[in-house]
């Protein structure tokens, strides 16, 4: 049965005696009882140093004040907190520090980061008080995500993976993919910024043998008031190009000049679907980058492919994709081009594809973007539909954090309606299972995908 301790009173005098530290330390008096026994309560004293010592065993931070009301969704296990779901900061906190988030009354709900210069003002780390935020704690989220990764690996055949997606595997803002023995880093809030040393140090706890490369060169740190930072951290050099397996393909990969941590691995199952609809069939591969899905078309047994992209560097890479896997390169072609402008000209010529796959980059960063993102996609999506020939197959993609899956079929149907073509879908897509969503965070599911036919 628990005891219940009520503070009494502090006696100042030094000399009070009921302590062996009496003559050098006040002490404070405590009385307990044991509920539901009748018996006088009984009194206790205990030296003030003693009891700082005891307190100073459990970390202090700073105190994140919520708004009445406003707790709702961490009580859920959101790991974001709002600048309208705050009311105050009590005590000093820089950048990044850990701070506790308590309700309007004081009420614990999570540990997590301080962010003042976003309006994601705090990012959750854990809803466990007895857990600190060191070498440990990272040390554990790693070796939990790992597990994960080793029987997707074991299973597929990878050599490389997402091994940390965020919030998703408890960690926000940290990114990190693996490519055979280099881990790529990327932080991209101020409280994975903040804690970057006992991250990397758990990293080589948990990775003696891989080098690591940080791509912390992404413009969203500039919104929590941080500069873009890249190079080795720990480790040897990644080559220009690292080749990399990805079911039965070898791919080049540029890990630090390439998009994002270098290849778009979130991609990786629904290039391997794309095998199933292009057997004699000519393919038009829209902002192709270095060509996997190219590859994986070729692999397929398509008759032709013809890869799109702005980057000449891209393109060139694309090529020797398909030279490492020893396809015929004949059936390959490179345009450098602005696939909107592309498109508008092969209309006008009467170019026509049995196969087309549209994955854009990211049309909207934030909510104001999002009406004109929506535009974009239509357009794009119309003109690729008006290519196809009679039973053609449309796989479109969206990475659009902001763009739902139920939006995004919307906008495809509207292309359809303005495009004088009936389409029907027949497949969705997501991410890779390397890249997680958890339930708690929704917004975790950002690539969302539709194979349709059309009529």
């Amino acid at each position: 049965m628990p005891l219940r301790f009520y503070f009494v009173q502090k006696r100042s005098p030094p000399y009070a005696g009921d302590c062996p530290s009496h003559l050098c330390y006040p002490t404070r008096h405590f009385v307990f009882t044991v509920p539901g026994w009748n018996y006088h309560p009984a009194r206790v004293t205990v030296c003030e140093r003693l009891l700082r010592m005891t307190e100073s065993t459990f970390p202090q931070y700073p105190r994140l004040v919520l708004s009445k009301g406003r707790e709702k969704s961490l009580l859920r296990r959101h790991p974001w907190v709002f600048s309208g779901a705050v009311s105050r900061l009590e005590g000093k906190a820089n950048l990044g520090e850990t701070i506790d988030i308590v309700d309007h009354q004081g009420k614990w709900l999570a540990r997590g980061a301080w962010s003042p210069a976003s309006q994601i003002r705090a990012r959750v780390w854990t809803f466990d008080k007895a857990e600190s935020i060191d070498i440990a704690f990272f040390t554990r989220r790693l070796r939990q995500a790992q597990q994960w990764r080793d029987w997707l690996a074991k299973k597929d055949g990878l050599d490389s993976y997402r091994l940390i997606a965020g919030e998703s595997d408890g960690l926000p803002g940290v990114t990190i993919d693996r490519f055979g023995h280099f881990l790529v880093l990327q932080l991209l809030s101020a409280g994975a910024e903040y804690q970057r040393a006992a991250l990397i140090s758990a990293l080589q706890t948990c990775y003696p043998d891989c080098a690591i490369y940080d791509r912390s060169d992404v413009a969203v740190r500039k919104k929590e008031g941080m500069a873009l930072t890249q190079g080795p951290v720990t480790g040897e050099l990644p080559p220009a190009l690292l080749p990399i397996e990805e079911h039965g393909m070898k791919l080049l990969v540029d890990i630090q000049g390439g998009h994002k941590t270098g290849y778009y691995l979130d991609q990786r199952d629904s290039r391997l679907a794309t095998r199933r609809y292009v057997e004699n069939q000519r393919v038009l591969n829209c902002f192709s980058y270095t060509g996997g899905f190219a590859v994986s078309a070729l692999m397929g047994g398509c008759r032709q492919v013809v890869s799109v992209d702005t980057s000449q560097d891209a393109l060139d890479i694309a090529r020797q994709n398909v030279e490492l896997n020893q396809l015929d390169l004949s059936k390959a072609e490179f345009v450098r081009d602005d696939v909107f402008k592309l498109l508008r000209a092969y209309r006008e010529h009467g170019e026509k594809f049995d196969v087309i796959i549209m994955d854009p980059p990211k049309f909207v960063e934030n909510k104001s973007q999002l009406m004109g993102a929506c535009r974009g996609y239509k357009d794009i999506n119309m003109l690729a539909i008006q290519l196809l020939n009679p039973g053609g197959i449309l796989l479109t993609f969206s990475c659009s954090g902001l763009m739902t899956s139920d939006l995004f079929q919307k906008i495809i149907a509207d292309a359809a309606i303005d495009a004088g073509r009936d389409v029907q879908f027949i497949e969705q897509f997501r991410q890779a299972a390397d890249h997680p969503v958890i339930a708690t965070y929704p917004e975790g599911l950002y690539l969302k995908g539709f194979a349709c036919r059309v009529m």
